[in-house]
């Protein structure tokens, strides 16, 4: 259902920049995967363990992230890594916080 919204939207919008936007969030939210599976999903596990925890160090970050949720690492990065790109969690010094 996705790919076709994506294809029909693709022929509505000449911006680039607009469709670009759009497959983002269709690689955040794929239509083949169980939700809790995406990165939307693990990304505000993530940053629910980092607010009731505040600064931490990436390692006891994902250590404190595996007891709610069983998480590799890459996503676990993955999931950092869209949190920086919001611009609410950042890395200063080894340690993770969120930005404000």
């Amino acid at each position: 259902m996705i790919k076709r919204m994506v294809d029909n939207t693709m022929q509505l919008l000449p911006n680039q920049r607009h469709l670009k936007t759009l497959k983002i969030t269709v690689m955040l939210l794929p239509d083949n995967i169980h939700p809790a599976n995406s990165l939307y999903y693990n990304g505000a596990l993530v940053l629910q363990v980092l607010q009731q925890n505040g600064k931490l160090d990436m390692m006891e970050l994902y250590q404190r992230v595996k007891v709610v949720k069983k998480m590799s690492f890459p996503v676990f990065v993955l999931c950092l890594d869209w949190l920086y790109l919001i611009s609410v969690a950042e890395l200063n010094e080894g340690r993770v916080e969120l930005c404000s």
